[in-house]
């Protein structure tokens, strides 16, 4: 397979299952291989990258959290950064496969952080040391790590639109009336993206011709009734992307998130848009929520995996497909779901 890939910024730059089965290598009917997963601590074993490796990915995505630092102190930060980097089977991973990724609050430096957090500058500049970023690259100089990537494969393409859901963030709202830690803002307080970012969504999306254009974010987007991070917070905000997806009328938009320590599908109809949304969340690449006793989520499509795991999905352009599996230790399918993209 022939992949040319290239930089696109203006300013820069179903059916589900949960029968378990041994996941194939990378399928002869899968034009493109996508792998990806969050929250992954170095003090604790880091059992899937032989997995990982096994499924053969085009693209390993981090989606955040992909070491936990929690701290404003660089010299700790990069030293975690770099023992992560020296771990034997994603040392293999990295020599072998393209590597994308955003942060999320714990690689971050700042729990539950957003814009307030007065080391992300220094802190993004190690996060894209650990990336591979040239010195020399644009990004060194953009405020965020928002960015994207096209990859063009057969005369057919993939757009995979990283967003930064940290940097320009605004407050959260505590919730001192219930049990849950967070409610919504008031509809129009506050933002996600920030101004900057969201105008660079909206080109990217707008301008693509991909057959697929899969957008990053390390917290859930559709799941939002948890009462922790999530898109859900912002309100307003949730209704502006589905907005700005619909009205962009761009092929194949599939959300990728993190964060939970729990991998689940969710998905829901948008007005305006051809196909469904579905939010694959993919968390607990070291450690998941394995107390997990519930939680609503209307969204939600098949069973909720508490257990460790890694997300793939597996693209077939000529039947407009996307196989979306969620994969544990020794190569498990825990979860799949199949969508068609007309």
């Amino acid at each position: 397979m022939k992949i040319t890939y290239f930089f696109i910024c203006a300013l820069f730059l179903g059916s589900c299952s949960s029968n378990k089965k041994q996941v194939e290598n990378k399928a002869t009917n899968s034009d493109f291989v996508l792998a990806f997963g969050s929250c992954n601590r170095i003090d604790l074993p880091n059992l899937l990258w032989d997995d990982i490796l096994n499924t053969k990915p085009d693209v390993w995505v981090w989606g955040g959290d992909n070491i936990y630092a929690d701290t404003d102190d660089m010299v700790a930060l990069r030293a975690m950064y770099n023992k992560q980097k020296e771990q034997t089977e994603y040392k293999k991973l990295v020599a072998s496969t393209d590597i994308l990724g955003t942060w999320d609050d714990h690689d971050y430096g700042l729990n539950d952080g957003g814009v307030e957090f007065e080391a992300k500058d220094a802190s993004q500049q190690e996060f894209l040391n650990f990336m591979n970023v040239p010195e020399d690259s644009p990004l060194r100089k953009r405020e965020g790590v928002y960015n994207a990537k096209k990859y063009e494969i057969k005369g057919h393409s993939i757009n995979i639109i990283i967003l930064d859901t940290r940097y320009f963030r605004t407050q959260l709202t505590p919730d001192t009336e219930t049990s849950k830690r967070i409610k919504p803002n008031e509809y129009g307080d506050g933002t996600v993206l920030g101004d900057v970012q969201w105008a660079w969504l909206e080109n990217e999306l707008n301008t693509s011709k991909s057959d697929f254009n899969i957008i990053v974010s390390s917290v859930q987007y559709l799941s939002d009734e948890h009462g922790f991070e999530a898109w859900g917070n912002f309100p307003h905000e949730v209704d502006k992307l589905a907005k700005v997806i619909a009205d962009s009328k761009a092929a194949g938009v599939i959300v990728l998130s993190g964060d939970r320590h729990i991998s689940e599908f969710s998905k829901t109809v948008i007005d305006g848009m051809q196909y469904p949304l579905i939010d694959f969340t993919s968390s607990g690449l070291t450690h998941a929520y394995r107390g997990f006793t519930g939680e609503p989520n209307k969204y939600r499509v098949g069973d909720v995996v508490f257990t460790e795991s890694f997300g793939i999905l597996e693209f077939d352009f000529n039947a407009k497909k996307v196989d979306f599996k969620i994969v544990g230790d020794n190569g498990i399918v825990l979860e799949k779901l199949e969508q068609v993209y007309e």
